[in-house]
């Protein structure tokens, strides 16, 4: 039984979540002066989640990371109506392995 490389990207996500999980149950703040944990307008850290956001794993209208989900997102795996990295799921996707979408308009021009 071989290990099927495409589906490796939710394995990745959801181990990083429980490092995170498991760094913040045993009390770490910060790992090399970032947040484990941070939140709000413009986000810093491990997990990151703003409106600008820059982590292993961000969420937020730019974000930047391992990981990232939002309008505008740079990263290994990104996802976003603009999305840009090797591994891109968007609207508009630029990558090695890119998945994009095209919306049709509702009516047809003569």
């Amino acid at each position: 039984m071989g290990i099927d490389w495409q589906e490796s990207g939710g394995f990745v996500a959801i181990s990083l979540l429980v490092i995170a999980f498991v760094l913040t149950l045993a009390g770490f703040e910060t790992i090399a002066g970032y947040e484990v944990l941070s939140a709000g307008q413009t986000a810093f850290g491990f997990l990151a989640a703003g409106n600008f956001s820059l982590g292993v794993l961000s969420a937020g209208i730019f974000s930047v990371g391992v990981f990232s989900v939002g309008v505008f997102s740079v990263g290994i795996f990104s996802i976003g109506i603009f999305a840009i990295g090797p591994f891109a799921f968007g609207m508009y996707a630029v990558g090695f392995y890119a998945t994009q979408r095209y919306v049709s308009p509702s009516e047809q021009s003569p």
